[in-house]
């Protein structure tokens, strides 16, 4: 083996770069289904956490995703345009929003859910069942977090 082929074994050997790459393809494949929605990545989900978790402070769904406030406004917005979600004021404090899924949002999100199971079947199409379970559990324990700096685009 040349040391070229060596070095170039090596960098295949890293997890990192493993994952980096394994990642960005899932993530273009995940970003494409969602645009064929008519949705962006944040705009789905921003539905699929509603639908989730039901009605939530507009400030908790802030948190909850990770995201700048000005970044979920716009967001927002825009789900409201297309009335996928409705901002109501909160009868208890009226300076609070609460966010709601509608049934138009429901209806999106259920070609969502259809889309983005069709591309994770093609990316686990060669792990069973528990091996999926096994990856699922050993990703949710990497140290990484929606709110940090390097996370440009949830």
């Amino acid at each position: 083996m040349t040391v070229e082929e060596t070095r170039s074994r090596r960098a295949m050997d890293r997890i990192g770069l493993l994952l980096a790459r394994h990642g960005g393809i899932s993530n273009a494949r995940m970003r494409d289904a969602l645009e064929a929605t008519g949705l962006s990545t944040r705009q789905g989900i921003t539905l699929m956490h509603l639908a989730e978790n039901g009605p939530i402070g507009q400030q908790a769904l802030v948190e909850a995703l990770g995201v700048d406030p000005s970044a979920l406004v716009a967001i927002l917005n825009d789900l409201e345009r297309d009335n996928l979600v409705e901002r109501r004021r909160d009868p208890a404090d009226r300076r609070r929003h609460i966010v709601v899924l509608t049934d138009a949002g429901g209806s999106v999100l259920t070609r969502v859910d259809a889309a983005m199971d069709a591309v994770e079947r093609e990316l686990f199409v060669h792990l069973d069942a528990d091996e999926v379970a096994t990856l699922h559990r050993l990703l949710s324990r990497i140290n990484t977090a929606v709110n940090d700096d390097a996370c440009r685009e949830v």
